[in-house]
C-alpha cells in the first residue's frame, strides 16, 4: 500500500500510481483526514484498508506531485543519522561508529517530493536517504522484531548547509540541515510488503542527469532494524517518527574540489520500490 498526504489529508494512492482517494472520504470518517491520527491508529487503518473497496477509477483524482506533502508532515520526533555508510564515512576520513551518530531536523524544514528549494548559502550540499516512517509505539525492541514497528518507508533529501553545520567549537548539525525545504520527503510511504528486500534497496541521487551518489541501504552500518533497536533503547518511538537513516558516499562536501548547489540545479533522488523526489534549485530571496 502507498499512502500520502494532499492539502494536509491522508490519501490511498492507487497501485498504478496514477490516481488517489481522500482517506476520509472513503472511510466515511472513520480514519483521517489529520496523518497523525491515521498513524496513531495504524494498525485499525490497515486492516480497513486491506479489506477496503476502493474504487480508484469512480472515485479518485490524478496523481500530481506537486501537490502532495511529506508522508508524516506532523510527526512527534526526528531523528537523524550521520555516518551510516561505510562509503561515506570512508570519504569524509572518520572512523566507522560504534553507536548511530544522531541529531535532528525540525519540521519546519519538511516539503513535499516535488517543488523549488531555495538556497541560502553558497555550500548547500546534498545527501540522498531512506527515510522510516514509524507505525506503532516501540519502547525497547529487539531488531529481531523492529521492522513490525514500522508503518513504511519514503525517500528523503538531507540537505545540508554546510558552514554553518560546521561552525564553531561545536557543530550545528541541526541547525545547518534545517533551512526551509530541507527535508522533502515522499512522493508516499510505502508499507514494508511492497519494496520487495527492504533491507536492500537501491539509492541514487543526480544532479543535472550526472549520477552523484549510487549505492544501496544493505550497505548501511547500522541496518533500519538496528537503528530501531538502539533508538528505542532510549526513548519509546511514537506513531508517525520520522527517521532519516544516512546518505552514501558522494556528496558534494568529501568532492576535491568540493562541489555545492547553484541556481538552476536540478536534484533527483531515487529508491528502489518507492519513487522519486525533484527539486529545482533558485537563489533563496
Amino acid at each position: 500500500m502507498r499512502i500520502a498526504t494532499r492539502s494536509g489529508r491522508t490519501v490511498i494512492i492507487s497501485p498504478d500510481t496514477t490516481s488517489l482517494v481522500d482517506v476520509a472520504e472513503a472511510s466515511r470518517g472513520r480514519f483521517g483526514p489529520d496523518p497523525r491520527g491515521v498513524y496513531d491508529a495504524w494498525e485499525e487503518f490497515l486492516d480497513w484498508a486491506g479489506g477496503a473497496s476502493i474504487d480508484f477509477t469512480a472515485d479518485g483524482v490524478p496523481v500530481l506531485l506537486e501537490e502532495l506533502g511529506p508522508p508524516s508532515p506532523e510527526p512527534r520526533q526526528i531523528f537523524a543519522i550521520g555516518l551510516n555508510y561505510r562509503d561515506h564515512a570512508d570519504e569524509a576520513g572518520l572512523e566507522y561508529p560504534d553507536v548511530p551518530p544522531t541529531f535532528t531536523k525540525w519540521v519546519g524544514s519538511f516539503a513535499g517530493p516535488v517543488g523549488d528549494l531555495a538556497l541560502p548559502a553558497t555550500t548547500v550540499d546534498w545527501e540522498a536517504e531512506l527515510v522510516v516512517i514509524i507505525g506503532r509505539r516501540a519502547a525497547c525492541v529487539a531488531a529481531a522484531d523492529a521492522w513490525s514497528y514500522v508503518a513504511g518507508l519514503t525517500i528523503g533529501q538531507d540537505y545540508s548547509e554546510r558552514a554553518l553545520q560546521l561552525s564553531g567549537p561545536a557543530p550545528q548539525f541541526s541547525l545547518g540541515k534545517s533551512f526551509p525545504g530541507f527535508a522533502p520527503q515522499g512522493p508516499w510511504l510505502v508499507t514494508p510488503d511492497e519494496v520487495g528486500d527492504p533491507d536492500n534497496l537501491a539509492i541514487e541521487c543526480r544532479i543535472n542527469g550526472e549520477t552523484m551518489q549510487k549505492s544501496a541501504t544493505n550497505r548501511l552500518i547500522f541496518s533500519v532494524p538496528s537503528l530501531v533497536e538502539r533508538l528505542s533503547s532510549v526513548v519509546p518511538l511514537t506513531p508517525g517518527d520520522v527517521i532519516f537513516t544516512g546518505t552514501p558516499a558522494g556528496v558534494g562536501g568529501a568532492r576535491k574540489p568540493a562541489r555545492f548547489l547553484k541556481a538552476g540545479d536540478v536534484v533527483e533522488t531515487t529508491i528502489e520500490g518507492i519513487g522519486a523526489l525533484r527539486q529545482v534549485c533558485v537563489t533563496a530571496h
